[in-house]
């Protein structure tokens, strides 16, 4: 009997034990199971999230690209004038400068070129061209007998006569001239006044040589 008893307390043990097991894993399942699913929503959260950024890459990159192309801006045509370029202004034209009387030739420098006495047209220079150079190197005096031929030699010596007034001097050839047309000597103011001409400015004369010339 007392094994009996023995027994049936363990059997009601271990249905006791049994139960408590049975309810523990009852109630492990029962925890177990939202973890489970509070899992699988987050995991579900994420995949929309992820799913929704890649919609939203796909349709901005799409609007990107169906976007109308920016038309160029039209080029500038106004046509910007050519540059001026000033034409070099031409020198001045150099007058002859009264200071040098042109030069005779090399042909006109020689007493072949004119025979002597010679008969023609005088004239008169004189402050235009007073202590300037002469064709000789000299200076010009216009007080002094002097007088321009195209061709006797420079330094020579010569009597001019007026033949208006039977008035004659003697002149030293120290320049080139006349240059005037019909003219054949031009003498100096003194050698003017010498032959009564300064006033008329011309007269008809005749040059001829001295002796030994």
């Amino acid at each position: 009997m007392a094994r009996d008893l023995e027994q049936q307390a363990s059997c009601n043990f271990t249905e006791s034990k049994r139960g408590e097991t049975q309810n523990g894993a009852d109630m492990k399942t029962f925890f177990r199971s939202p973890a489970k699913v509070v899992t699988g929503n987050a995991l579900n959260q994420r995949f929309g999230l992820l799913v929704t950024c890649l919609v939203l890459f796909v349709v901005d990159g799409c609007t990107l690209i169906q976007k109308a192309p920016v038309s160029p801006v039209p080029a500038d045509t106004t046509q910007t004038p050519p540059p001026v370029v000033e034409s070099p202004t031409p020198p001045p034209k150099r007058e002859p400068s009264p200071s040098a009387r042109p030069k005779a030739s090399g042909k006109q420098d020689s007493t072949a070129a004119v025979k002597l006495p010679q008969t023609g047209e005088a004239s008169w220079y004189g402050p235009k061209f007073h202590g300037k150079t002469t064709a000789s190197g000299e200076t010009y005096d216009q007080e002094a007998l002097t007088a321009a031929h195209a061709s006797l030699p420079l330094g020579s010596k010569v009597r001019v006569t007026n033949l208006s007034n039977g008035k004659s001097v003697e002149v030293e050839i120290t320049d080139r001239g006349p240059f005037a047309e019909n003219r054949i000597i031009d003498v100096s103011r003194a050698a003017a006044k010498a032959l009564e001409m300064k006033d008329s400015g011309t007269t008809k004369v005749r040059v001829e040589p001295l002796p030994g010339q």
